[in-house]
């Protein structure tokens, strides 16, 4: 890769993702991410890798334009790269890619694609359209359609979340939570109910619940290019997730694997519906019927995106390449075992059933095919203050899986 400007990332955000992404820069290129968002958190701070900017309406665009306009004129001859880090930013950069496009390489969908994809009421009709499998589904549009929950075409406990993401969580309320598993229809409509009467003014979907723990999880990477050619593809066995109310869906331990039916139904739909830049998608293997069935599609990288990075494909590499022009004609698809965490690993262990599974993730850290987000060398030396926070940080899930097992 032939590079003759300075690489500058700019992320926004400050959480598990936002460093990930700065790792992955840091690792492949020796440079220091720029972060914009309304308050440090623990995942940023202290950290040599990421200058992270404090500022008040860090997710009003009215506030947060001007502040990188500013910036990149600051920095105009340098290859300035903008990632969002969560789905409030990433739906900003995308309403403003014509502006922001100005100054940065925005690798993202188009707004119009993106209306749709976000919807999981409308992506569930291009899943329809386009072969692809996902649970029996239920759409409930308003309060007035409560009483759809007595009568659901198929059988308790079912999922109950949000239609939108982004709209769910600008209306904060006591007992919030990312999913909602409802074992009866009077639980279903408290929560229904509930959510309603805090302004959420989307639908809600109600879904068959798909038996299984955590390890039936899958999670799917996907990078196209700008001319909307799948370039990569990783594919991880999650195989423990957070369970505290706002954290719960979070992957916390993946193993990646090979499902080639199932990236290639990914590959042509992504390809179908001209989609650009970091795709993820959320699966549960449905042992009933063996099938995948797809939950949702996150129009940025993941939360566990180190996975990605350390998998072999570097998602910085990624980005900068497409930069450039300069993306392998064939895509990168991680066929290799490797395995990622974020907690300790003896709470791992202690999770995992399947004795294969286990065996095969001793193996891979055995040989040192293991990485943490965290646990970064380069960050954690002569860096007493980022030390204690990753060693406090990692101590808090034994509490954690105690209190929320």
């Amino acid at each position: 890769m032939n590079i003759n400007k300075k690489i500058i990332p700019v992320l926004l955000g400050a959480d598990l993702n936002c460093y990930s992404v700065a790792r992955a820069f840091h690792e492949a290129f020796g440079v220091t991410s720029h972060a914009f968002g309304r308050y440090e958190l623990g995942p940023t701070k202290y950290s040599k890798i990421v200058k992270f900017n404090s500022m008040e309406k860090a997710d009003d665009p009215t506030v947060l334009l001007p502040v990188l306009e500013a910036f990149a004129k600051k920095h105009e001859a340098a290859l300035l790269i903008l990632i969002g880090c969560t789905d409030a930013y990433a739906d900003l950069i995308i309403e403003n890619k014509e502006f922001l496009s100005r100054y940065y390489f925005c690798s993202c969908p188009r707004a119009e694609l993106a209306k749709t994809l976000i919807s999981k009421e409308a992506f569930y009709e291009m899943c329809i359209s386009h072969g692809m499998d996902f649970p029996k589904t239920v759409i409930v549009k308003d309060s007035s359609e409560i009483n759809k929950l007595s009568a659901l075409p198929f059988s308790y406990p079912v999922i109950v979340k949000p239609s939108s993401s982004i709209r769910y969580w600008q209306n904060p309320f006591d007992g919030m939570k990312k999913v909602y598993k409802a074992e009866t229809p009077e639980q279903a409509t408290e929560i229904a109910n509930t959510i309603f009467s805090s302004g959420y003014d989307d639908s809600l979907i109600i879904q068959d619940f798909i038996p299984g723990d955590d390890s039936r999880m899958y999670v799917l990477t996907a990078y196209c290019d700008q001319s909307a050619k799948v370039k990569m593809m990783c594919l991880g066995h999650v195989l423990l997730e957070e369970h505290t109310p706002k954290g719960i869906g979070n992957h916390v331990a993946i193993l990646t694997e090979y499902h080639d039916a199932l990236l290639q139904t990914v590959r042509t739909f992504l390809e179908s519906v001209g989609y650009t830049g970091f795709a993820n998608f959320d699966i549960k293997f449905d042992t009933r019927d063996g099938k995948f069935k797809i939950f949702e599609i996150n129009l940025r990288q993941g939360r566990s995106n180190y996975y990605v990075t350390h998998s072999g494909a570097n998602i910085a590499k990624l980005l900068v390449s497409d930069a450039m022009d300069e993306l392998d004609e064939e895509a990168l698809i991680i066929r290799e075992p490797s395995f990622w965490h974020t907690v300790p690993k003896k709470i791992i262990y202690s999770y995992i059933k399947d004795e294969e599974t286990l065996k095969s993730v001793k193996t891979l850290v055995k040989k040192g095919n293991t990485a943490s987000s965290f646990f970064y060398k380069y960050d954690l030396r002569m860096n007493p203050l980022r030390f204690a926070y990753v060693m406090i940080h990692n101590q808090r899930y034994f509490k954690k899986y105690k209190l929320y097992p």
